[in-house]
């Protein structure tokens, strides 16, 4: 059985209600290990940056995009406490379980990860993977197809969270998500599947041809395109006369205009202690961990704040979403002005192999440890 052929299965309403808050956790999952890379990059307008950072904000969408659809159907969206322990195998609802990744400074090998986290259905098919959810697109692609198998029921709970008036609460914003409403008379049906449609298009591309989105998205590269740019070093440009996309003739789509490589700060990637064991040893611990927490704690607001924007009172939660994404800014300025600073100790990174001797090729293949490595930050979730 190939991930392109896998047999699906018949899910009841229950169901659809937990697996959209898997995709929650799922579209956040993304979002440390892509910061973590941009924050890494010394030069924060060019080419590299405004690719991940474009990324970054679609997998912010991508939450809200599923977190309307759980208010949609009347279940509320549990974002403050999401605890996701990095390094993770496998993202949250079962998608891609062969995925081992971390957080860590933007790398060839980082690139590669990324690209595994956005590979579009047709590709992994190629390898003849046999899991349930071998790629993102699997994972909603069942979602569409228990909205539709209990389409009776979705379509009562729109008409009965509508008449309710939240929360949980329906939120709006210009940056590409938009509510589900209801309309007598008018099935709600098709407003879900331009939700998934968006995810999947946005992700992967619109179709096994070209990785690049629908007019509807003004046929941007997907984010599987866009991080292969970076990692080949060169823009898109599929053959001509047209090909099939393969993983062993995937480089030839990517002969275009040069993509430059940027100047990445080497932080430590951050083992799954949190870098517990290193300030333990770390004469300048004390300021590390100032900085750290001041990150791990705006990080948690930030949850918190998101939070409350669908559960929350209705009429605030438009100025709290406002509120949320400004705040993310902050994350920015906590992690490459004041945390990025602070030099892990040569004579500690010496010490990596017996501090971590599970995660030592972990560490060592995420940065380079013959140079002076950094702290960078650790995403960790305060909210209890």
């Amino acid at each position: 059985m190939t991930s392109g052929t896998s047999i699906p299965r018949k899910h009841d309403f229950a169901w659809l209600g937990q697996a959209l808050q898997s995709a929650v956790e799922l579209e956040l999952s993304t979002l440390p290990i892509y910061l973590s890379a941009m924050f890494s990059l010394e030069v924060q307008n060019y080419t590299a940056y405004n690719a991940i950072r474009s990324v970054a904000m679609e997998e912010m969408v991508h939450m809200a995009i599923a977190c309307n659809l759980m208010a949609a159907i009347g279940v509320s969206p549990a974002i403050a406490k999401i605890q996701i322990p990095f390094p993770v195998q496998g993202l949250p609802g079962g998608a891609e379980p062969d995925l081992h990744i971390g957080i860590a400074k933007l790398s060839k090998a980082q690139l590669k990860k990324f690209m595994r986290i956005e590979m579009p259905e047709f590709l992994l098919s190629c390898l003849d993977r046999g899991e349930t959810y071998p790629t993102i697109a699997v994972f909603y692609k069942q979602i569409r197809q228990a909205i539709h198998d209990n389409a009776d029921a979705v379509r009562a709970a729109v008409k009965a969270t509508a008449a309710k008036g939240g929360p949980p609460n329906q939120v709006k914003d210009n940056i590409g998500f938009l509510p589900i409403t209801y309309q007598d008379g008018v099935d709600p049906l098709p407003q879900f599947d331009s939700c998934i449609d968006e995810i999947l298009h946005q992700g992967e591309g619109a179709s096994r041809k070209v990785l690049l989105t629908s007019k509807d998205f003004e046929f941007e590269d997907s984010h599987y395109g866009r991080f292969a740019e970076l990692y080949y070093g060169t823009s898109y440009d599929a053959p001509d006369p047209p090909v099939a996309m393969t993983p062993e003739n995937e480089a030839s789509f990517f002969k275009g205009n040069p993509v430059g490589w940027p100047v990445v700060t080497n932080t430590l990637a951050v083992p799954s202690d949190g870098y517990a064991k290193i300030l333990a040893l770390d004469p300048n611990a004390a300021a590390v961990t100032t900085d750290l927490n001041g990150f791990d704690n705006a990080y948690s607001s930030i949850l918190a704040a998101l939070d409350a924007c669908w559960n929350g009172p209705t009429a605030a939660s438009w100025k709290t979403l406002g509120g949320a994404v400004h705040s993310m800014v902050d994350l920015r300025v906590l992690s490459c002005i004041n945390l990025m600073r602070h030099q892990v100790p040569a004579d500690i990174v010496a010490k990596l192999p017996t501090l971590y001797p599970a995660e030592a090729k972990y560490l060592a293949e995420f940065t380079d440890l013959s140079k002076p490595a950094f702290y960078g930050p650790r995403f960790l979730n305060t909210n209890k």
